[in-house]
Order: structure tokens, then sequence, then C-alpha cells
């Protein structure tokens, strides 16, 4: 695009033209939130809360330089050791953000001979880092085809003659549909070929498995299997930040390679201890879940018997397919109107003709509130 208004202007028509423009509105409207990734309903915790204002006033607002020059405090240190041993992994670093985690991970161990073989629904920030590897073999499988994984990986085999190495990449659970990847299958196919498997479960930490483990444990896979695992904090466990864990010398090399992580400002002790005591919530208050889980089969039953045609997803996630951006918006409009906050999803952050409601649930919501959503649903869809 030309540094010109008349490009800027003509760049937001286009934007408006085929209705994908995106605005924000406070989200203290009033209106019951139906899209937030908060699903364990830590986000307001006043535990959680209490421990983010104690360590404010022990430590300070912020940590004041980058990890590897003053900002890495006791917090931090008690974090990392928290989450290895939640994850079943021998170390864990505390990143920033979630995207700057993935960026960082694919920067550090990825190389541009080495084959990046991605979902093809996978998070824009995992897309985004294998881009800036600027690998010559970069690769989309079609979601969630393990088989489609295993040819892919298969055939670098067959026509590596450099010895590179190859990232199998993917979601845990993916953010806009729902849906689990196929973890086992593309464990097994990483595995036989020699690849490392990077799963960012930022939407599994928390919610899914037996004790909120998330789609390893799930899926009952370890750090064999899964080499390389990616959280955040921003969902289920209602704060800020993000992590990944491994074995020592991942984590090590990440910490030595990792730009993402050298280059910035060590993420705010006050958030590294509200995120220690929600992580302490998740594993001894299993009702939360139990709620979620309530929450979510009492949604989907709803839905069913309304004919609201919602993806088969077992997770808070529960999109609702409308296909058109006039579509989705004209319902979004509607559901504000009665009171309740579900944002329209339109490309390019989902496929063309997929736009949709992305209607997430939370422990947080009562069953009055979803069943004021359910009746709202169906009149705005009539």
């Amino acid at each position: 695009m030309r540094c010109t208004p008349e490009a800027r202007s003509a760049a937001l028509r286009s934007i408006d033209e085929r209705q994908l423009r995106r605005r924000r509105s406070p989200a203290e409207d009033g209106r019951v939130n139906f899209c937030s990734n908060d699903y364990l309903g830590l986000a307001r915790d006043p535990g959680v809360a209490a421990a983010m204002a104690e360590a404010a006033q022990r430590y300070g607002a912020g940590a004041g330089a980058s990890h590897l020059v003053s900002g890495h405090g006791a917090e931090h240190e008690a974090l990392e050791r928290e989450l290895a041993e939640f994850t079943g992994r021998a170390r864990a670093l505390v990143f920033s953000t979630g995207y700057m985690a993935n960026l960082g991970v694919l920067g550090a161990l990825a190389g541009r001979d080495d084959l990046l073989l991605g979902d093809e629904l996978n998070h824009a920030s995992l897309i985004d880092a294998a881009r800036l590897v600027r690998s010559t073999h970069l690769q989309r499988y079609a979601h969630g085809d393990a088989e489609a994984a295993r040819a892919a990986l298969a055939a670098h085999d067959a026509h590596d003659t450099q010895h590179a190495g190859a990232f199998l990449i993917t979601d845990g659970v993916f953010s806009m549909d729902g849906d689990l990847a196929p973890l086992p299958a593309l464990a097994q196919a990483a595995q036989a070929h020699g690849a490392w498997l990077v799963v960012d479960d930022a939407h599994g930490i928390g919610v899914v498995g037996a004790t909120g483990g998330g789609c390893c444990e799930h899926f009952g896979l370890d750090a064999r299997d899964v080499p390389v695992l990616i959280g955040t904090f921003g969902k289920a466990l209602g704060t800020f930040g993000a992590f990944v864990a491994g074995d020592d010398d991942v984590i090590e090399l990440l910490l030595q390679r990792a730009r993402t992580y050298i280059y910035t400002t060590a993420l705010p002790p006050p958030v590294a201890a509200a995120t220690r005591r929600a992580l302490r919530i998740v594993r001894e208050e299993p009702w939360r879940r139990e709620i979620l889980q309530a929450r979510i089969a009492q949604f989907r039953e709803g839905a069913a018997k309304r004919g609201l045609a919602v993806t088969p997803s077992t997770t808070p996630i529960q999109p609702l397919i409308l296909g058109s951006p006039a579509a989705a918006l004209e319902a979004s409009s509607r559901l504000a109107a009665a009171g309740h906050r579900v944002t329209a999803i339109r490309p390019p952050t989902v496929p063309e003709g997929t736009a949709r409601l992305r209607i997430t649930l939370s422990a947080a919501h009562t069953a009055q509130q979803v069943e004021s959503l359910l009746a709202a649903l169906e009149a705005a869809l009539a």
C-alpha cells in the first residue's frame, strides 16, 4: 500500500464493503459475556485478584527489565517450577504473551532447511512463527488429518539429503472450532520420522483432562510424545502471559536463543503471583470444571432442541457457523439487544464462507444465563 491518504481510504473502504471492519466496545457494558476465554471464571476470582494485589505491594507493578538482566524474580521462578510439575515436564519458561511464546519456540529451534508442517487451521501466531523462520519447506496439511501429516513427513524423509529436521505444529484445542487435534496419531507420526511435535494448548490447559492438565493429559501423552508444550495464562487461568514446557535442553535452548524471551521486559511479578494462585485453584477446585461441563451439556442439548446447528465440539468453544459476515453481524447485533455479548467472527480469522458466532461458556455462567442465551439465539436466527 502506498503511503498516501487515498491508498489508506481505499483500503478501509474495501474492508467496509466486505463487512469485515473490526470494532471494539467496552466489555463492562452490562451484557452477559458469552465470548470470553475465561473458561473457569478465574479472571475475576477474589483469591486471584488478592494474590496480584499482595504481590504488587511487595514487588511493585512491573519487572523493570528482561528476565536475563534483572527482571526475573522469585514469583517467576516459583511459577516455572509449578508449571513444570503441573505439565509433567522437567522445566518451564514463562513468556510475556502466547504470541511471543510461539514465535520464540520456532525461532529458537527451527532452521531454514527444516520442514515446518502445520495444521491449516492453526492459530495465527503459529502460522506467523513458521513464516518468520523463512523455511524453504513450509507446508500446511488438511485440518485434523493425521494421515496427511504423516505422508508429508514421509515425503520429506524421502527427499531430504541434508538431514534437516522437521516440526509438526498444531493447536491442542482449535480456538475457532473447539475441536481437539488428533494428538496420539500426530505423536506417532512425529516419532516415526524423528520430528518435533509442537503443541499450543492455549485453550486446553485448565479445562481439558481429568485434572485440567490439557490435551496431553486427556490423551495420556507425556513429554516424549509432545516434546514442546505451549500454554497461556489468559484463558482458563484468567491472567496474562504464557509458558513453554519441555526437557532441560529444550528450555535451555529457548532461554539462550528465543528472541521474544531475551529481548522483552519480563512478565510483571504480580501477574506471575496471580497465575500461581490460579494454577493452584485449577488443581484444588475440580468443581469449576464440573460446572463448566454442565453448562456445555446444557447449551448443546438446548441448541439441539431448537435446531441450532452448532459444531460437534465438546469444549467451551461452541461455534454457530452462519456463512456470511452480514449474517454473523446481524445475529450478534440481535443478541446484544437481548443482553448477550457474542462477537461475530469473520474472515480472515476464519475461512471464507464460515463467518460465525463463537459462543464460549464459562463456569461463571449460571444455568439461567445459558437458558436465556439459547432463547435469544432462537429468536435472533428465526
